[in-house]
């Protein structure tokens, strides 16, 4: 059982790792962020395609995690489950930041709607988590609760675009 959570927290950690390494790579080669999954036109509209079609993209960082299994199946089904949590969390974070980002109570600033809303193409690239940004030193505090994000109509954590 110790095993099977160390390698869910490993995917997780991992997964969290690919996408900001991912998402990074788009803004410093921006056509490979084109040409793979639209990521120009995501900056250009401003806008997210709902949590189950944004799971299905980031759900791939898990096949990252399939040498896991050369170890044992019990830790590649865990590392992987661990990887889908993430895509699942990092999935509803990136609507929930486009759609009500004073709902990412679990983020001292939510860092995915700060990159947009201030066209930060050098910083600030985590969805769910924002621990990369910090160790790697993009993370680019500002003061983003103004009078827009205070006038937003109060919605429920779940009301979001699903899909």
């Amino acid at each position: 059982m110790l095993l099977f959570i160390i390698c869910l927290v490993l995917g997780f950690i991992f997964a969290s790792f690919v996408e900001y390494w991912l998402h990074r790579l788009m803004h410093i080669f921006p056509r490979f962020g084109r040409d793979i999954i639209s990521h120009y036109r995501h900056h250009k509209e401003n806008s997210a395609q709902g949590v189950l079609p944004e799971f299905k993209d980031y759900s791939m960082a898990a096949l990252i995690g399939l040498p896991a299994f050369l170890i044992s199946v019990p830790v590649g089904i865990s590392f992987m489950a661990g990887s889908l949590v993430y895509g699942i969390i990092a999935a509803y974070a990136h609507q929930l930041q486009h759609e009500n980002p004073t709902k990412c109570v679990w983020l001292e600033m939510p860092v995915h709607y700060v990159h947009h809303k201030y066209n930060q193409w050098d910083h600030n690239f985590g969805l769910a988590v924002d621990w990369w940004d910090k160790l790697f030193g993009t993370y680019k505090a500002v003061d983003w609760l103004t009078e827009d994000e205070l006038k937003q109509p109060e919605q429920g954590y779940l009301q979001v675009k699903w899909w």
